[in-house]
């Protein structure tokens, strides 16, 4: 070796131990640092967040959870949907911009099938913020739902009726997984999984250094009888998952089931054969939107929605002709469902 070579390693050589000690340091320290589990209850429902930290993030979580709720909860009083419904002079946050947009193109794409001005409707049948049930205003209700009649001018919200009611229940808790998720990341964490009443975020790993697994609820005829039995498990890493079920919150009627997913266009429950839309996507928001409308648009449509979308996968268990439980998922889930 020259002299020229010989010098050029004298300082390359250090420097390259620097690096391989400073990774296996840095390695070491990931796999000690401990994983936080966080617990609370919002937007009417139980989350839990656990995430590789060295420190407690609760307080942030939680105040950033506040800052989505007094946007988009109908239940606070001093919330901007809040004073959207009771037609109160308001300016309206980015929080609420990116739900109604996020809301608003998914509308447009499945055709009405998600929309948030079902609020009238889904308070009349006694699953909303308000109860009771009177089906003689159905027909009547149904004229003030439509996407279309509500929109953003600036920061304010143009209704064609005042008596439109706004909901945003069914993309609330996953656009409230989206925002931790990216507050995690802005303070450098890694792996964590964020769940806000089943609607879930995930990155990176477990405690136990595997991809984060999680289960998809098998339907059960009677709400009153949950087990909280599995239909299958999910390997769901750096991808957003959202379910909506009519096994979570029905009731019988004149011996009917009526589930809690509203048709936006015949103003009545949902009737058809799906019991449980698991959606897959980029972002929760997105993943909670489609789940809901898959089950207003039933098995095929929702097949030329997913057609459609290469970036969305869906798991459905839906009741087969014989009024058995039967699954349907997108190829592409093949993958990530756990053997």
């Amino acid at each position: 070796m020259d002299k020229k070579n010989k010098k050029r390693w004298a300082w390359q050589l250090p420097f390259l131990i620097f690096l391989i000690v400073a990774t296996v340091l840095i390695i070491r320290h990931q796999h000690r640092m401990p994983y936080q589990h966080n617990t609370g209850y919002v937007f009417g429902t139980v989350y839990n967040i656990t995430y590789q930290c060295d420190s407690d993030l609760k307080e942030v979580i939680e105040k950033r959870l506040q800052e989505v709720d007094e946007a988009l909860s109908p239940y606070n009083e001093h919330s901007v949907i809040t004073a959207i419904n009771e037609n109160r002079d308001v300016e309206v946050n980015d929080m609420f911009i990116d739900v109604f947009t996020i809301a608003r193109n998914i509308s447009e794409d499945t055709d009405g099938a998600f929309d948030i001005t079902v609020a009238p409707l889904v308070n009349e049948w006694g699953f909303g913020f308000k109860k009771g049930l009177e089906t003689s205003k159905i027909d009547s209700l149904r004229q003030l739902v439509g996407y279309q009649k509500v929109r953003l001018k600036g920061k304010k919200v143009i209704k064609d009726d005042p008596r439109i009611l706004l909901d945003c229940s069914a993309i609330a808790k996953g656009y409230g997984s989206d925002v931790i998720a990216r507050l995690l990341r802005q303070h450098d964490v890694k792996n964590y999984m964020v769940e806000i009443g089943g609607e879930i975020v995930t990155c990176g790993l477990n405690e136990k250094r595997m991809p984060w697994k999680i289960g998809v609820s098998k339907p059960t005829e009677n709400a009153e009888e949950q087990t909280n039995e599995l239909q299958t498990v999910l390997n769901v890493t750096d991808k957003a998952m959202a379910t909506s079920g009519n096994y979570r919150n029905f009731y019988y009627k004149d011996g009917k089931k009526y589930a809690h997913t509203i048709d936006p266009k015949t103003g009545y429950p949902v009737q058809h054969s799906i019991l449980s839309a698991t959606v897959l996507a980029s972002d929760c928001a997105t993943a909670d939107a489609y789940a809901t409308a898959f089950m207003v648009l039933g098995m095929e449509k929702t097949k030329e929605i997913l057609r459609k979308h290469k970036d969305l996968m869906a798991y459905l268990i839906y009741a087969n002709e014989k009024g058995e439980n039967a699954v349907w998922f997108s190829p592409s889930l093949e993958d990530k469902i756990a053997k």
